[in-house]
């Protein structure tokens, strides 16, 4: 027996179908759904070029965190990042992809379907 979240949401309920017009929760991009890395893809959505230091002040979050999100948004070609020196000063930039941006805006899409839903189900 498959367990029910909330009917409507991607979940079937007790012996009824799938909603189809609904993408699926499981299908949410787990990759963008975490708070830092939504809010590194939103911020470069908004801003082409941030650097490490603009966005971890944006963000206001450490060093080690900061790094360890934007790397998993490197590796999975949602960001890139461009490492060079500012005379002797390190500086580190971020841009949005177009893949990146092709997966925001399937989360947007995804996000938009299940708030939809769940407005009819309270209605």
């Amino acid at each position: 027996m498959r367990r029910v979240v909330a009917p409507g949401i991607g979940e079937r309920p007790e012996g009824g179908a799938e909603n189809p017009a609904v993408p699926p929760a499981d299908h949410l991009d787990r990759l963008i759904h975490e708070r830092l890395r939504l809010g590194i893809i939103s911020a470069l959505t908004a801003t082409p070029v941030l650097s490490f230091t603009d966005l971890k002040r944006l963000l206001k979050t450490t060093d080690g965190n900061l790094s360890v999100h934007a790397r998993k948004l490197e590796e999975a070609g949602y960001v890139s990042c461009t490492k060079s020196f500012d005379g002797r000063t390190p500086r580190t930039e971020f841009r949005l992809t177009p893949a990146g941006r092709a997966a925001l805006l399937r989360y947007l899409d995804h996000m938009e379907a299940l708030i939809t839903a769940t407005r009819k189900l309270t209605q």
